[in-house]
């Protein structure tokens, strides 16, 4: 909450100032800030200093705080109480939830410990720490994440500033570990809210891509490339690719699973099954749709 100052000019040309008790509440559908009025004080030529006095000294006598009339009192050398210069201003709120959240989760141990195998001397942890948070907040693109967003966010632990480069080999750092990456969080997630893990939900859906160019075969190991042509369930004609996620009867995720674009639901069965009783889940009942027969 803060003191509010507002201006209405007259007819005659003369201008009204008006104090208002304000709270600034975030938009989410906006993307910004929107002003609250919690209380109207009126005229600020006809409020009655003293009164405003008094709430700040009951404020601050709740808060534990000291208020000092500098009207009164003097000010010291170097002090100007007429101007206060603003430096700077970052993004705190939600780079600070997410950075718990990954903590909380076990993400941010079981990436470091990968960056210590590989001998990773880029903190790539941090790297992808700051892209999650980033699509959580304002998404956008590498390039508009280092260039733009993180000049305006705090990003705890981040020293310095990313590069382009430094957020996509931190990406292929996940992409080679994210089966190991998938089962620790799961694992730590299972811990921490205690989940009963006998009914796993299963589903797929498809993303495409802008682009008419499909990806060929691996040369060396011959596996098909992912962006392929197939039926599409958002219901246009792009190159794209199946994506699978298992689920506790809660909603927890389980792991996920990227297949080429042509796969067919029901030939994935046998593959979700074999790569969930690699985790030692002991007996767990599978439930999908009429197109997982």
């Amino acid at each position: 909450m803060y003191l509010r100052t507002t201006r209405r000019k007259n007819k005659d040309g003369s201008v009204v100032s008006y104090y208002q008790l304000a709270h600034n509440d975030w938009d989410p559908q906006k993307g910004r800030s929107k002003v609250r009025i919690l209380h109207n004080f009126g005229r600020a030529d006809q409020v009655e200093r003293e009164a405003l006095v008094r709430l700040c000294g009951s404020i601050a006598r709740a808060c534990g705080c000291e208020v000092r009339d500098l009207t009164t009192e003097g000010v010291d050398a170097g002090e100007d109480r007429d101007r206060v210069d603003l430096i700077e201003t970052r993004e705190l709120g939600v780079p600070w939830v997410a950075d718990a959240l990954w903590r909380e989760l076990g993400l941010g141990a079981v990436l470091r410990q990968l960056c210590a195998d590989a001998d990773a001397q880029v903190p790539y942890e941090r790297a992808l720490y700051a892209m999650v948070a980033n699509r959580l907040s304002r998404p956008t693109s590498k390039l508009g994440l280092c260039e733009r967003w993180q000049g305006r966010a705090w990003l705890p632990g981040v020293d310095g500033e990313l590069t382009p480069d430094q957020c996509y080999r931190a990406m292929d750092l996940l992409h080679e570990h994210a089966e190991q990456v998938e089962e620790a969080v799961f694992s730590s997630v299972a811990n921490l809210f205690n989940l009963s893990v006998d009914l796993v939900f299963f589903d797929t859906t498809t993303a495409s891509f802008h682009t008419d160019e499909i990806d060929g075969d691996d040369p060396e190991t011959g596996e098909p490339g992912l962006r392929r042509h197939g039926y599409s369930k958002e219901g246009h004609w792009a190159p794209q690719v199946v994506v699978g996620l298992a689920v506790t009867r809660e909603g927890f995720p389980v792991r996920s699973w990227v297949f080429p674009g042509n796969t067919v639901d029901s030939t994935v069965v046998a593959r979700i099954r074999e790569d969930l009783r690699g985790w030692r889940l002991h007996r767990v009942l599978m439930v999908g749709d009429a197109g997982m027969d």
